[in-house]
């Protein structure tokens, strides 16, 4: 983990060594067609701008009740370095804002895996979570620190024109079986 953070410091040190009062064109942080490619399109295939839509399962498992909302847009950093991602739910009527939180996701081609790290306001440090594609072409994630109480997953399901899905797992019996808990429906912002 430290390695990874090690990386991101020296890619941000080395884009702001660059940048002087450059535009972010300059230091390709407008580009993103490298992450429309090989491993990286994995998440680039999700960057833009959605309207999301969720529902949480009751602790009793009977029923689902919709969330507020939220809005999440996702976007290329620098060309290919990482994916990144900005959550940022609504607020439930009359109360106050939520806060927000951020994602950024890195490739490591030797490991042929990603390494997330989330955080957000009202939390504090960071979540470290791990991910793969599978077969089919979803992408399965899943906590490495800090340690969960329950097993659980986060998986991407392969987009559409009209969005994509999303649903978080968890296990009752040490990862044998899953419950969806949580789950969302991404359609493109202003649609």
């Amino acid at each position: 983990m430290i390695k990874y953070l090690t990386m991101v410091s020296v890619v941000a040190l080395s884009v702001s060594a660059q940048a002087d009062d450059k535009p972010l064109s300059a230091v390709l942080m407008d580009e993103a067609a490298g992450c429309m490619t090989g491993p990286m399109e994995q998440f680039g295939r999700y960057i833009g701008d959605w309207d999301i839509a969720d529902q949480q399962l009751s602790q009793d498992g009977k029923v689902w009740s919709p969330g507020s909302g939220a809005r999440w847009n996702f976007t290329c950093v620098g060309n290919g370095i990482a994916v990144q991602d900005f959550w940022m739910p609504n607020s439930a009527e009359g109360a106050p804002p939520p806060g927000v939180g951020t994602n950024l996701r890195i490739y490591d081609p030797k490991a042929e895996q990603w390494e997330i790290f989330w955080t957000a306001t009202k939390t504090q440090g960071h979540t470290h979570i791990r991910a793969r594609q599978d077969e089919e072409g979803n992408i399965e994630m899943h906590f490495v620190s800090p340690e969960q109480p329950r097993p659980r997953r986060i998986i991407f399901y392969s987009p559409t024109d009209e969005g994509w899905d999303w649903s978080m797992d968890m296990s009752f019996d040490g990862g044998e079986n899953w419950t969806t808990v949580y789950k969302i429906k991404a359609t493109p912002r202003g649609k």
